[in-house]
Order: C-alpha cells, then sequence, then structure tokens
C-alpha cells in the first residue's frame, strides 16, 4: 500500500513537471519528431523503392523504441543528479521507504506518463509516413512489459553509478547512441544481441507490428529468452543499485554534492 502511494505521489509530480515546464516538453516532442521526419526523407529520397515500404515501417518501430529506451534508462540517472544537486538525495536516503523503491517508483511512474506521448508519436509517425502498423494490443503487451523490465534493471544500474560519481552527464549523452545501436540493429545481423537487455523484446514487438505475427506465433525459445532478461537484467540492476547505495551512504555521498 506503501509503495501504491508513493507510486501515485510520483505520478502527479511528473504530470506536475511536464505541464509546468511545458515549452521544454514541446521542444522535446518537435525534436523527435524532427528526427523521425529526417529518417523518413532519406529512405524516401535515397532509399531503394522495392523496400521502401519496410523500412520506413522498421524506421518507425526502432525510432519509438529508441524514444522509450531513453526515458526509462537516462531519466532515472538525471533525476538523482538533479537530487544531489538541489540536495535533496539524503532525505530520500531517510524515507522508510528506501531509495531503491522510490527510484523504482519514479521509473514507473516516468513510464506511464511518457507512454502516453509516445503512443501519440507512433500515430503521428505512422500518419505522417503513410505506413499503418499491426498494433496487436493483446500479443504486444505482455512482451512489452517484459521488455521494460530489463530497461528498468538497466536504469537501476545508471542510477546507482550515479548516486557515487553525481556527475555523468557526458556518459548519459554517450548512452543516447548506444541505445539507439541496440534499438535500430536488427538480430538478424547480429544474434548475440538476443541475450542484451531489451533488444530481443524489440525485434518480437517488430515483428509483430510489421509481419503481423501474434504472440501465439513465436518459438518457446523467444518467449524464454525474454523472460530471462527481464529477470537477469532486473536483478542484476537492483543489486548494483543496492550496492552503491550502501556504498554511497558508508562513505557520506548522499549528504553533499
Amino acid at each position: 500500500m506503501q509503495f501504491l502511494n508513493v507510486l501515485n505521489a510520483n505520478i502527479r509530480r511528473e504530470y506536475i513537471l511536464l505541464k509546468r515546464y511545458l515549452p521544454n516538453t514541446i521542444a522535446m516532442l518537435i525534436t523527435f519528431y524532427v528526427l523521425f521526419l529526417g529518417m523518413f526523407a532519406g529512405i524516401s529520397l535515397i532509399g531503394d523503392p522495392s523496400t521502401q515500404d519496410t523500412n520506413i515501417q522498421y524506421v518507425i518501430v526502432n525510432y519509438i523504441f529508441w524514444f522509450l529506451a531513453m526515458v526509462v534508462v537516462n531519466d532515472i540517472g538525471w533525476q538523482i543528479t538533479n537530487e544531489a544537486t538541489q540536495g535533496t538525495l539524503e532525505q530520500l536516503g531517510m524515507s522508510p521507504m528506501g531509495i531503491w523503491k522510490i527510484m523504482l517508483s519514479r521509473l514507473l511512474s516516468t513510464t506511464l506518463i511518457e507512454f502516453i506521448i509516445i503512443i501519440g508519436l507512433l500515430y503521428l509517425s505512422m500518419f505522417t509516413a503513410g505506413q499503418w502498423l499491426n498494433v496487436d494490443v493483446l500479443s504486444i503487451l505482455p512482451i512489452l512489459i517484459l521488455t521494460l523490465i530489463s530497461m528498468f534493471g538497466l536504469g537501476l544500474i545508471i542510477a546507482g553509478f550515479t548516486m557515487i560519481l553525481k556527475q555523468i552527464q557526458a556518459f548519459l549523452q554517450i548512452l543516447q547512441f548506444l541505445l539507439a545501436g541496440l534499438t535500430f540493429v536488427p538480430l538478424s545481423v547480429a544474434p548475440f544481441l538476443a541475450f542484451f537487455p531489451f533488444v530481443k523484446g524489440i525485434d518480437m514487438v517488430r515483428g509483430i507490428m510489421i509481419n503481423g505475427m501474434t504472440l501465439s506465433q513465436f518459438a518457446l525459445a523467444d518467449i524464454l529468452i525474454l523472460v530471462f532478461n527481464a529477470v537477469f537484467y532486473f536483478g542484476i540492476g537492483l543489486f548494483v543499485f543496492l550496492r552503491c547505495e550502501r556504498f554511497a551512504m558508508q562513505k557520506g555521498l548522499l549528504a553533499h554534492y
């Protein structure tokens, strides 16, 4: 019940921040939409006409998941940095909920609020490109949930290191391009990426949205890899975060910037 109260408070907090800093929110949306227009124009002008439709569909799905990955993975690092600069990080450490539960609720609230924006961007992109993907919610949702869990694990790792190092903005900027690589590279080119966080889930969602597959058509091995990635990366993420939190408390790093 306590966690639900914290989650509710963070959902309201996220909504208020997006609303209060509306120009920044609008600028973020315009930036990502312009990026899509650039990719769409590139494929339309210089791409192979015989595979143009398929390539555009791949771009739509990959670009949406790139935005989602940056929101989930990068945002928590920025939040830790902001808490440290504002001098409120130690207060989170003194909460009976513990920092990791508060940060997990932040991840969930950010994902829920931003997901509404992502859906809007998805349909705007499909309308712009004139390519309507197969949005099979019943097939996509279980895969998406497991994919998000692995993203949460990666986000917790970033948050843990941020508590100790405080300033990792340069790394987060580099991470944006790493996330783009993991999102855009298909598994057919690099099959070993199936065991990287969220890559398998994105590949399965591509199969549903582009090729019209359903959840029942995936092999058992695909489902097992997806579940393994979710459990493994979330477990590793939580372990690393708790170790970093303990180290930061022992060294008194939460009390100062």
